[in-house]
């Protein structure tokens, strides 16, 4: 197998399109150190900071000292603990439905909930920008999936209208979209599912702990909580912890424990991510002053990138997509801010479509004014260098 390995990875290298690890010698603070040298990082999903905050490190500390290291097993045998339980009941509350179930990661959750609900001669209407977790639960469920183009609620509305069936419909979308950083059209989509007859799902992994009141999603932050049948989330992201959940009904949350193959095969979330988790949580919902911090900080990066002349898109969330169309400038542009002393990842396809390679950007709330504006120095001198700008 090695000699067709070589050939196929000497075919991504070409492309411009070849990955690679890199190490960090400390958490997802605002610098990092890799390889021994200090980086600005400007690529974390760590929103708010909570993923190095001592207050959860505390308490995932004390969560191994009473449950130990693992599960132990599968939630429905013998890796059941009170604090998953305690933890379902706080996302509830925290996202305003009648209960949660929690997932080893996000990834896990979205396939669970789209192939374990979807079926053969049911239809699914997803997002062309949707994450991939939701495509290959999608593919996993049997189901007709039907891709509208992004966010165009025109093309949406067609689709729906010209498929006809007696199976279930289901409209799955990414609350914010993770490369560009773009909020879903909630209000229209809402309409169109009452108007069709369809349910809806929204993977809320980057708008949880930051758009809507107290950080509880893009429902919230439309007004439309009670609209949504199904919210996945992710705990690694805003919350500063692991794993993932789904936020739904009672008898949605009992459906998937019985039904959803990626809960009922899965070793439980361990001792130190759920704790970890319940103290993000409680922190989003008690100190809005960092989800504030967080969304200034975006809109100060943003506008000073647009003013210079960089190809930006229009946005409120920390996800700010810098375009730059080619790979191989991509990945060169990216390598010169690490000379600079500033990590940022080329993003390429197959992740964005192909001529879309761009720096995907996201600020933290810990970001301070100062490192801002020196990133946005580097970005600017090296975007002249290159003839981007």
């Amino acid at each position: 197998m090695d000699h067709w390995f070589q050939r196929e990875l000497q075919l991504i290298e070409e492309k411009g399109l070849t990955r690679k690890l890199r190490s960090f010698s400390n958490g997802n603070e605002s610098e990092i150190i890799m390889n021994g040298k200090k980086f600005l990082l400007f690529s974390s999903n760590n929103y708010l900071g909570l993923a190095t905050d001592f207050r959860l490190i505390k308490k995932a500390s004390e969560g191994i000292s009473k449950y130990g290291t693992g599960a132990g097993g599968s939630r429905l045998t013998t890796g059941n603990f009170v604090i998953h339980e305690q933890l379902e009941s706080e996302i509830a509350d925290f996202k305003k439905t009648e209960a949660a179930i929690v997932f080893s990661s996000g990834y896990l959750a979205n396939i669970g909930v789209i192939s374990s609900v979807m079926k053969a001669g049911d239809m699914i209407f997803s997002d062309a920008w949707n994450h991939a977790s939701i495509i290959d639960g999608c593919r996993l469920s049997q189901a007709k999936t039907i891709v509208y183009e992004h966010a165009d609620m025109v093309d949406l509305e067609y689709k729906l209208r010209k498929s006809h069936g007696d199976g279930k419909k289901l409209i799955v979308t990414d609350g914010v979209f993770s490369m560009d950083g773009d909020i879903a059209p909630l209000p229209e989509i809402v309409a169109l599912a009452k108007k069709y007859n369809a349910y809806i799902m929204i993977d809320d992994a980057h708008a949880t702990g930051v758009l809507g009141s107290d950080g509880r999603g893009t429902a919230d932050y439309f007004g439309l909580k009670d609209e949504i049948d199904f919210t996945v989330g992710t705990l690694s992201k805003a919350i500063g912890a692991e794993g993932g959940f789904v936020s739904t009904s009672s008898i949605g949350k009992n459906y998937l424990l019985n039904s959803a193959r990626s809960f009922i095969f899965q070793t439980g979330l361990s001792p130190s991510a759920i704790e970890a988790a319940r103290e993000g949580i409680s922190i989003i919902q008690n100190e809005p002053e960092p989800r504030e911090q967080l969304l200034n900080n975006a809109k100060y990066f943003r506008l000073k990138l647009q003013e210079s002349g960089f190809v930006v898109k229009e946005g409120e969330t920390p996800i700010i997509s810098l375009l730059i169309g080619d790979s191989h400038e991509a990945i060169q542009f990216s390598e010169k801010l690490m000379d600079e002393g500033v990590f940022i990842p080329a993003i390429r396809p197959p992740t964005v479509p192909k001529g879309s390679s761009r720096l995907r950007i996201t600020v933290m709330a810990t970001h301070t004014k100062e490192q801002l504006n020196t990133v946005i120095d580097k970005i600017k001198k090296i975007g002249k260098e290159m003839g981007i700008v």
